[in-house]
């Protein structure tokens, strides 16, 4: 059985949904670059260009990515903020510049797990209080999809995770 708890601040969605999955059996679809294109509902997300596992803070993980309004395909490079094994997965997502230095795009994603009986209660926030104006005016606005999306998200995460 699952529920799903929505809160949508002025530029941060926050929703929540029981998994009926162990925080590892989660955790592990998460730290899997190669296992994101399952948890994304669209096809914005493609595959990993480098698939290890996501291990600790200040790693980068490489997404190539699709999205029409953005131009078509493109690379998202991902630096992990914040890890701890089993409850928490956070990451910056960004380009690099001309020196190969992470240039953050203004938006960033953290997944909180917390035990609930057999299952995971997995909450995750969407923030894009730091996105530039101008790229807000390139792609429409921000967010780039309705709360629904990070819904379908975390459904997807249940499916990938039992």
């Amino acid at each position: 059985m699952t529920s799903t708890h929505r809160t949508d601040a002025a530029e941060r969605y926050v929703i929540t949904r029981t998994i009926p999955a162990g925080p590892s059996a989660v955790f592990a679809v998460l730290t899997d670059p190669a296992r994101h294109q399952d948890i994304e509902p669209t096809d914005w997300v493609r595959e990993a260009v480098d698939p290890q596992p996501i291990t600790g803070v200040g790693q980068m993980f490489v997404m190539n990515m699709f999205l029409e309004f953005a131009g078509g395909h493109y690379v998202m490079h991902n630096l992990v903020t914040e890890f701890e094994r089993d409850r928490t997965i956070a990451w910056l997502p960004g380009q690099l510049d001309e020196s190969g230095e992470h240039q953050p795009g203004g938006w960033w994603w953290r997944y909180d797990l917390a035990p609930n009986g057999d299952g995971t209660d997995v909450t995750i926030t969407y923030d894009w209080t730091g996105t530039p104006q101008s790229f807000r005016d390139q792609v429409g606005g921000m967010p780039p999809f309705p709360p629904a999306y990070i819904e379908d998200s975390l459904a997807a995460l249940e499916n990938a995770a039992t």
